[in-house]
């Protein structure tokens, strides 16, 4: 039989591998490794999750960055954002926090408790050659300010970026047109969902499991993988037996060269070196 015109499908699946970042958190890496080095436009993903302090108490301490933009997703936990141009902030359950780097900031996300749950995401996105020199930038919203669509029985959507049934998330970036969904599917409830024409999308189970694709074409996936989508634009998921939770995250790929060394992502390897010679300068 052949594929289903249309139909988005698995192309490959990834599992996170453990990694630790900052000054000791531990986390879950999926995109970034070697198995998956990027998805252009988007550079990595971290999941965080854990009831241990220990994994997260060290926090990040004060790093740079420049050439991007970090997308800062809470489930559970709260974490404070302060950064050296006076910026400062509170991520609790619930909330986001897209910055844009541009040119170059420091900044640090300590946590803001002592005990307790600790989970969400970390999601990188590379900025366009002509964007990447920008003055940094915040876009921050509590959760009331994330709405909540049901588009079908037994479905629950929040809607960081992009749009469902009329409703758009809050945040906006032409240059790479994100969609980023937070799904809840019940047990045994299906949804379809139209991905926008040419982007590269994934999606991630963080709780359940699901069937993703139609007829011979529906492949599984289970908590803690990703699925790299291709094929049509539009995407069926069809929840097991357990209530299920993913993120949907899609972009215009840029095409363009990177050049990345840590918190630094250009386009040539002259502009990563100037990197470090303006952080080392104080010019962040």
């Amino acid at each position: 039989m052949n594929a289903i015109p249309d139909a988005a499908r698995i192309v490959r699946t990834v599992r996170g591998m453990a990694a630790s970042d900052g000054a000791g958190v531990k986390l879950t890496r999926v995109i970034g490794t070697a198995q998956l080095p990027d998805l252009d436009p988007f550079l990595m993903l971290d999941e965080f999750g854990t009831d241990r302090a220990e994994d997260y108490l060290a926090g990040f301490p004060d790093h740079p960055h420049r050439g991007f933009e970090t997308v800062t997703y809470m489930l559970d936990g709260r974490m404070r954002h302060k950064d050296n141009h006076g910026n400062e902030g509170l991520l609790v359950p619930g909330s986001v926090q897209w910055m844009t780097a541009g040119r170059g900031l420091v900044h640090s996300e300590m946590p803001e408790q002592e005990a307790g749950r600790m989970r969400g995401f970390q999601l990188w996105i590379n900025l366009p050659a002509k964007d990447k020199m920008t003055a940094p930038k915040y876009q921050e919203f509590a959760p009331d300010g994330l709405p909540v669509v049901a588009p079908a029985a037994g479905v629950s959507v929040k809607l960081i970026a992009g749009t469902v049934d009329g409703v758009s998330g809050p945040i906006a970036q032409p240059a790479t047109d994100p969609v980023y969904l937070d799904i809840t599917l019940q047990a045994g409830t299906a949804w379809s969902y139209r991905l926008p024409d040419g982007h590269n999308a994934f999606a991630y189970v963080y709780e359940g499991g699901l069937d993703v694709g139609e007829g011979e074409d529906a492949r599984p996936l289970a908590q803690q993988e990703l699925a790299v989508l291709g094929g049509g634009a539009r995407l069926q998921l069809q929840a097991g037996d357990a209530e299920t939770r993913l993120i949907l995250v899609a972009g215009r790929p840029l095409r363009e060269p990177v050049a990345r060394h840590g918190p630094f992502v250009m386009n040539t390897r002259e502009e990563l070196m100037q990197a470090f010679v303006d952080f080392q300068q104080g010019r962040f």
